[in-house]
């Protein structure tokens, strides 16, 4: 049993498959026989380990297929069963026919193996050594798997679970570096760069810069005030059919005809008493009537509806 590392007191399951019960049952009296009275052996069948009503964290050891005449094939699911019965820092020792180069239905690679043992939890995943399969060995194995294949060999994995359970945790301590209270320096600029970037009235000569008059880029066009009739969109008001304003008028026509309006406009121009209501809000009474709108000439007529007097 040194090969297993079995010592007094432990506890070891040994799964079994119908190809390998009688051998098993040797195996299982050589170990009681290292363990003792204060240790103990338990077997289940592979089929059945899912089933089993053994705690988590029950096994020291556990062991599968390792009896020479074993075809034992492992799935993900007994993989991680046995995790969960293994102790923390439990070992798994099993071995299991694999295919030297690409799978077989229920048979993996070496790879694939400890690609699923890694999923279940395990660690420090390591081979065991390589057995070459005698042709009784095949035919036993054939047998198990049920789909004879010479492409086969027989590998031993050791496998350890985790020093600690499944779902423990564990405070971390952190070290934090002190923060550092002291105001960071000032990154000392260069002289020249600074200088290269400074600007002040010295250096600008008032001969060699050119100013532009605004008001010479005005002509006499520009400063006539245009005719009212020239803003009417054309065919608005048509003489030969009743004059109607269009939507959204801007022309003035709908001025015009405002008696013939809706009736909440009145026709009447609202007098001012500051005489500072066409300069905009800024300039208006918190009780102007004109509040909210935009400025406007003076003397421009400007029709207000009963609910802005009103709100007003």
């Amino acid at each position: 049993m040194d090969q297993f590392d079995i010592k007094p007191g432990h506890y070891v399951a040994v799964i079994w498959d119908m190809t390998t019960a009688e051998s098993n049952s040797k195996l299982v009296q050589d170990i009681r026989a290292v363990t003792g009275s204060s240790g103990n052996v338990a077997m289940e069948n592979i089929e059945r380990l899912q089933l089993s009503a053994h705690k988590d964290s029950s096994f020291d050891i556990v062991l599968s297929g390792v009896v020479p005449e074993s075809a034992t094939l492992h799935s993900f699911d007994v993989f991680a069963e046995i995790a969960r019965i293994l102790k923390p820092g439990g070992r798994f020792y099993f071995k299991e026919p694999v295919c030297i180069s690409g799978g077989n239905g229920r048979l993996k690679t070496a790879s694939q193996l400890a690609s699923l043992l890694k999923l279940a939890g395990f660690t420090e995943i390591c081979e065991m050594g390589k057995e070459l399969l005698t042709a009784d060995q095949l035919r036993s194995i054939d047998h198990g798997i049920g789909s004879p294949s010479g492409n086969l060999v027989k590998h031993g994995i050791k496998a350890k679970k985790p020093d600690f359970e499944v779902g423990s945790s564990s405070q971390l301590k952190l070290s934090f570096v002190k923060k550092n209270n002291q105001a960071p320096e000032k990154l000392q600029l260069d002289p020249n760069a600074a200088k290269a970037w400074t600007l002040s009235a010295i250096d600008m000569n008032d001969d060699d810069v050119d100013f532009i008059d605004s008001d010479e880029l005005l002509d006499e066009n520009d400063l006539k005030k245009p005719d009212p009739a020239s803003l009417r969109v054309m065919n608005c008001g048509d003489s030969k059919k009743k004059k109607r304003a269009c939507k959204n008028c801007t022309c003035g026509l709908a001025e015009e005809l405002v008696g013939k309006g809706p009736k909440d406009v009145k026709s009447l121009q609202v007098k001012s008493s500051c005489g500072s209501c066409y300069l905009g809000d800024a300039f208006r009474c918190a009780s102007c009537p004109y509040m909210g709108m935009p400025a406007f000439k003076p003397g421009e007529q400007i029709l207000l509806t009963n609910k802005t007097l009103t709100d007003a």
